[in-house]
């Protein structure tokens, strides 16, 4: 269904928006990076030595939401903005997904580790609850941020000119590619993985989210959860294993949703959804192509 609401067009991201988001987000978090890795001495002095919890790198994480607020705001205004916000408060989906994100996404991650041999041989990695809370607060504030951008307002504009596979796997590309400096850079917790394993496991995972994120018309909340689980600091370490059951998961995704990821018709293409009043149902999101 498409919605019929006045000042909708105008506040319709372009899909052309895609190119100053990526500018945006490669040049905001590669630019921190780079200046790591090119002049390491001025920065570890004037800013101190980088590490997953260093103010900077967090900026870096969160330069695709940066590059999306940017544009949302630019094209949209604040109204603009309050809707694309209100995506946040979509939750419905089947509770096959939500199986999955709670239960099927640890299920990978002990699987991996059972390949990689680590399954029982690895300690509790936290001595007390509190140190818990602080760890699981940390990853909710860093990666699933990221979200606001990719799904928030690549994956939709990706949309309008792929089917949702084809889109899927393009963003998976492009968001394993932007991680790749954080593996060059000692301090960075991504410095002791394989970025080969990680790049295609990136990929595995957008083809997963892709279904997860139309059949929740848009929700900009579910995929922040996965992103969470991803993150877990819960789950063991099973690098580079994990990227096996994960490539397993996107399989078995494709082949359950095959009716909907190589057609366009049920997919979400606004960035901004339409204004509505609060007693009215959500519509379906346009599915027009531009």
């Amino acid at each position: 269904m498409v919605a019929d609401t006045s000042g909708a067009d105008r506040a319709r991201v372009p899909f052309l928006s895609l190119v100053p988001f990526l500018l945006i987000a490669f040049g905001l978090a590669w630019g921190i990076i780079s200046l790591y890795l090119f002049l390491p001495d001025q920065m570890i002095r004037t800013f101190g030595q980088i590490s997953g919890e260093h103010p900077l790198f967090f900026l870096a994480v969160y330069a695709p939401a940066i590059a999306a607020f940017t544009i949302v705001t630019y094209t949209g205004g604040a109204a603009g903005l309050r809707r694309y916000l209100r995506r946040l408060l979509l939750w419905r989906c089947s509770v096959a997904w939500y199986a999955f994100l709670i239960i099927g996404i640890p299920l990978l991650y002990f699987s991996g580790s059972a390949m990689k041999g680590n399954l029982f041989g690895e300690p509790v990695p936290f001595k007390s609850f509190q140190a818990l809370i602080i760890a699981w607060a940390f990853t909710a504030i860093k990666g699933p941020i990221e979200e606001f951008g990719w799904r928030g307002l690549a994956l939709p504009l990706l949309q309008r000119k792929l089917a949702p596979l084809w889109a899927g796997l393009v963003l998976g590309v492009i968001w394993g590619l932007w991680h790749l400096p954080a593996f060059l850079l000692s301090g960075t917790p991504q410095s002791n993985w394989s970025f080969p394993a990680f790049f295609t496991g990136s990929v595995a995972v957008s083809v997963i989210v892709t279904p997860l994120f139309n059949r929740s018309r848009g929700s900009i909340l579910l995929p922040m959860l996965l992103h969470f689980q991803l993150n877990n600091p819960l789950w063991p370490d099973a690098q580079p294993y994990d990227t096996i059951a994960f490539i397993v998961a996107a399989l078995a995704v494709v082949w359950f949703n095959r009716s909907t990821l190589f057609r366009g018709e049920a997919s979400v293409t606004e960035v901004i959804p339409a204004s509505l009043p609060r007693d009215t149902p959500v519509p379906e999101y346009s599915t027009t192509r531009r």
